[in-house]
């Protein structure tokens, strides 16, 4: 992060743009991801009025592209904000286009030898945190105690209808048939899928929710929803009616210990602005 003093009035816009010499699209993603304080103060306005002797605080943003932004880089493992509509890793239709091979690129933009391993995935339609390796070594260390390591994982997602309850949790089974169909099942078949949900905010016909989840079974936070009645805005495989471009659904929200010095990160995104 840099600070500034300001030494005359001015607008913000203004000092970012003729005296900071940043470009009008880096300063529209510095309000976009919030990442401008004056005096302690987050300010999302563009025409907001600096006054001498104010205190101007602008964080950090990189991104590999114009979509996948970089939330986290060490020797160890970067971690990345991925955008809805794209592979975490490839399939037998889409071997290229992947956030794998988009992260890799980018490693190896600095080493030609650098590689990258995958911690976790998401699926396609899903946005939000993704964790990558630098090393086997790593990757091991994180999935191998994967369950002990992660302190929370959280999504925001919009669903149809009215939640009536404020707060619950869901217990499911699920299994998959061939086809990767997610589906609920018995304690037999199936695999336990623990889901927790806080309502939000209602609107006329929808929910939007803040969702953890204790387990990470394959679609598991949609097929729950589908379960309750109230299936995610977009996720026409699992039961919602709406047609939207995006399946409204983000993971959010990670804390996961560092295996290597029991330190906690604690990264966070702000849902994507289909959202609204």
């Amino acid at each position: 992060m840099k600070y500034y003093t300001i030494l005359e009035n001015t607008i913000l816009i203004d000092y970012l743009e003729n005296n900071l010499k940043i470009s009008h699209k880096d300063v529209k993603n510095l309000f976009k991801y919030k990442l401008i304080e004056v005096n302690g103060k987050t300010i999302t306005k563009f025409d907001y009025n600096l006054k001498k002797d104010d205190h101007l605080c602008i964080f950090n943003v990189r991104h590999i592209n114009d979509k996948i932004e970089i939330l986290y880089e060490d020797s160890n493992i970067i971690v990345v904000n991925k955008p809805s509509l794209l592979l975490t890793i490839a399939n037998n239709r889409e071997k290229d286009r992947t956030l794998y091979h988009i992260v890799s690129d980018y490693v190896k933009k600095n080493n030609k030898n650098s590689k990258i391993f995958v911690i976790h995935r998401l699926d396609y339609e899903t946005s939000g945190i993704v964790m990558f390796a630098k090393s086997e070594k790593i990757k091991e260390l994180y999935q191998n105690n994967w369950n002990n390591l992660v302190k929370y994982r959280g999504y925001t997602c919009m669903v149809e209808g009215k939640v009536k309850n404020n707060s619950d949790t869901i217990k499911l089974y699920l299994a998959e048939n061939k086809s990767l169909f997610v589906y609920v099942s018995d304690k037999e078949q199936g695999r336990e899928a623990i889901t927790n949900y806080k309502v939000k905010k209602r609107f006329a016909n929808k929910s939007l929710l803040d969702v953890e989840i204790l387990t990470g079974r394959r679609n598991q936070i949609r097929v729950s929803m589908q379960y309750i009645g109230h299936p995610i805005i977009g996720d026409l495989k699992y039961g919602s009616h709406v047609k939207n471009k995006y399946l409204l659904l983000c993971a959010n929200k990670l804390i996961i210990t560092n295996p290597l010095n029991n330190k906690d990160f604690n990264f966070e995104v702000n849902v994507p602005s289909y959202f609204k």
